[in-house]
C-alpha cells in the first residue's frame, strides 16, 4: 500500500517496475520469481525546496525555470515544472534525480554531470547541496584521485561534511555553483483573495532572512575535528526576534511580558511538513508578541521584540 521515495534506485539497481509489480500482486496474480539480481550501482538526490546555506529551512516560492538533466543512467522523476508555485503546507519535495551506472565511481562521474546540468531558478533547493557531496573526497574518493575507500556515515553530514554553501537569494539567477549572481531583491510569496502570488521586493526592506555562522568540534575516528556550518537560526535585530522563513506558527511557548533567557523557546514554525524552534537571540521581557497557533507569518516578519526588563516597564 506504501512505496518507498527510494524505490526508484531499487527499480534501476533490478530493472523491476515496483508500482507495476504492486498493482500486479493486488489483483491476485503470484510473485513469481525469487529474490532479484542486483546489477551496477545507483543514487537517488531527492531535490527539496531547501536553503541548504541557512540550515536547510524550508523555502517555498515559485519555481520560474526548470530544466532537467538527462543522458545515460539519468532518471528524472518531477512533479513540479517552470511556473510551478511551492506553498508552505506541503511537502519540499520538488524531483527525484536517479543516476545509475555499472560501477559507483561511473554512477557518481554520471551523477556530477546531471547535477551540473540540472537548473532550478526562482528558490532555494538542496541543488548545491548534493552537487558539494558528490565532490568531497570523503564521499567521492573516486573522483577526487585518492585511493582512500570512502568514509561516510549516518552523522557525516552533521559532524563532519564542510557546509560552505552560501545562502540562497531568491530573484537571483542561479549558476552551476547552486550560488546567486546578482544581490538586493528579495522574493516572497503572499496570498491574495485565495491565489498565491510572488512578489519581488528591495532586500533593504528586511525582509530577507539572516543567517549566523558558528564552529563546532566533532570527534571522529579518535581525533576532534573542526566543521564549519551555518546556522538557521532567527531573524535578530537589536530587540526584535524575526521570522526566518514564510510559515505558519504551531506552538508559542510564552506569553507576554514574560522574562526569557537567552536561547529559550519562543514560538515553533511550520512548512513544508518541517518544524523550525524559534529561540530567544538575548535574555529580556518579551514585549509586542505577535505569535497567534495558526497565523501565517512571512519570511522577515517580527514575531515579538525581547527587551531589557527595565525599559519593558517603562
Amino acid at each position: 500500500t506504501r512505496l518507498q521515495v527510494e524505490h526508484p534506485v531499487t527499480e534501476e539497481v533490478t530493472g523491476l517496475d515496483l508500482v507495476r509489480e504492486m498493482f500486479r500482486i493486488a489483483d491476485g496474480e503470484e510473485l513469481g520469481y525469487e529474490d532479484p539480481p542486483v546489477r551496477g550501482h545507483s543514487f537517488e538526490f531527492r531535490i527539496n525546496g531547501e536553503d541548504p546555506g541557512r540550515g536547510f529551512l524550508p523555502a517555498p516560492g515559485t519555481v520560474t525555470r526548470f530544466a532537467g538533466p538527462s543522458g545515460p543512467g539519468v532518471r528524472l522523476d518531477a512533479g513540479v515544472e517552470s511556473g510551478s508555485v511551492i506553498g508552505p503546507a506541503w511537502d519540499s519535495l520538488l524531483a527525484k534525480l536517479i543516476v545509475t551506472g555499472a560501477s559507483r565511481r561511473q554512477a557518481l562521474e554520471r551523477a556530477a554531470r546531471a547535477l551540473g546540468e540540472f537548473e532550478v531558478e526562482g528558490m532555494a533547493t538542496a541543488l548545491p547541496f548534493h552537487r558539494a557531496v558528490v565532490a568531497d573526497p570523503a564521499f567521492a574518493p573516486e573522483r577526487s584521485g585518492s585511493s582512500e575507500a570512502f568514509r561516510v556515515h549516518t552523522r557525516w553530514i552533521e559532524t563532519e561534511f564542510v557546509n560552505d554553501i552560501k545562502p540562497f537569494t531568491p530573484g537571483d539567477a542561479i549558476g552551476e555553483d547552486g550560488e546567486g549572481e546578482g544581490a538586493g531583491r528579495e522574493t516572497v510569496v503572499v496570498e491574495v483573495g485565495g491565489k498565491r502570488l510572488e512578489v519581488s521586493l528591495p532586500a533593504s526592506l528586511g525582509f530577507a532572512p539572516a543567517a549566523g555562522n558558528g564552529n563546532g568540534a566533532a570527534g571522529g575516528a579518535g581525533k576532534t575535528k573542526r566543521k564549519k556550518t551555518r546556522s538557521a537560526g532567527s531573524a535578530a535585530t537589536g530587540d526584535a526576534l524575526a521570522s526566518p522563513m514564510q510559515g505558519t506558527i504551531v506552538k508559542a511557548a510564552v506569553e507576554e511580558g514574560q522574562r526569557v533567557e537567552e536561547g529559550d523557546l519562543i514560538v515553533v514554525l511550520e512548512a513544508m511538513k518541517m518544524e523550525q524552534p524559534l529561540n530567544a537571540h538575548r535574555a529580556g521581557v518579551v514585549h509586542g508578541l505577535e505569535a497567534a497557533v495558526g497565523a501565517s507569518v512571512s519570511a522577515g516578519a517580527v514575531i515579538c521584540q525581547i527587551k531589557d526588563e527595565k525599559l519593558a516597564t517603562v
